[in-house]
C-alpha cells in the first residue's frame, strides 16, 4: 500500500498543479498521512532549483499549518482519533512515554522533533493532548519545519541532482547533524 503512495506521489510532483498537491501532502502529513513531503519536495527542487526557497516555504508553512490539525486532534479528540492515528503508526507506547519530555524540555523536544524524520504527527497529536502551550508549540513548529525543509531544498539546490541519493538514504543524519550544530551553537554562546 505505501508503495503505491508513494508511486502518487511522485507523479503528483510532475504535476502541472504540483505545488498545491505539496501544500497538501505537507499539511495532512503533519496529522496522519503516512509519507512525509519530501518525496515531492525533491523532485520538485531538482526540477525547478530557482525555486527552491519557494518551494520549501510552501512546505514548511503548510506543514505548520497541518500541525495546528494534529495539535486539535491531540486537544479534543485524543482518545478516538487521536489514539486511533497513532496506533495506526505503532506510536501508541512512544506516546505515553513523552509527557515528563513535553513538560521538561517542550519547545526543543518539538525542535528536535519536528525537524527529523520522526513521523510530525507524533509531536502535534502529542502537544495538543498534554496542553502544550500554543504559542510555544507555533514557535518551535515554525523553526523545526522551516529548518527541515530549508535544508533539505538548499542542499538540492546547491549541489544538484548528485546529492539527492545521499538526502533520501540519509535524511536522518543530515538533519541530526544541523540539529546537533544549532543546540550546540546556543549552549556555546550562553556560556559565553
Amino acid at each position: 500500500m505505501l508503495k503505491g503512495v508513494y508511486d502518487w506521489m511522485m507523479a503528483k510532483a510532475a504535476h502541472r498543479h504540483a505545488i498545491w498537491w505539496l501544500a497538501f501532502i505537507s499539511f495532512v502529513e503533519s496529522s496522519f498521512f503516512p509519507i512525509p513531503p519530501d518525496v515531492m519536495l525533491i523532485p520538485m527542487v531538482i526540477a525547478a532549483p530557482t525555486r527552491w526557497l519557494r518551494i520549501a516555504m510552501i512546505c514548511t508553512i503548510a506543514s505548520v499549518a497541518g500541525g495546528f490539525l494534529g495539535y486539535a486532534i491531540g486537544a479534543f479528540a485524543m482518545d478516538s482519533i487521536g489514539m486511533a492515528i497513532l496506533g495506526a503508526f505503532h506510536l501508541q507506547e512512544k506516546f505515553q512515554a513523552l509527557k515528563p519530555i513535553i513538560d521538561e524540555w517542550g519547545v526543543w523536544f518539538i525542535i528536535v522533533k519536528g525537524a527529523t524524520p520522526i513521523p510530525y504527527k507524533l509531536v502535534t497529536i502529542t502537544a495538543g493532548a498534554f496542553d502544550f502551550d500554543l504559542a510555544k508549540f507555533t514557535f518551535a513548529s515554525v523553526v523545526a519545519r522551516g529548518m527541515r525543509f530549508i535544508l533539505v531544498a538548499a542542499l538540492l539546490w546547491k549541489f544538484g541532482p548528485p546529492i539527492r541519493d545521499f538526502v533520501e538514504r540519509r535524511l536522518t543524519l543530515v538533519t541530526s547533524v544541523f540539529i546537533v550544530v544549532l543546540v550546540g551553537g546556543f549552549l556555546v554562546v550562553k556560556l559565553l
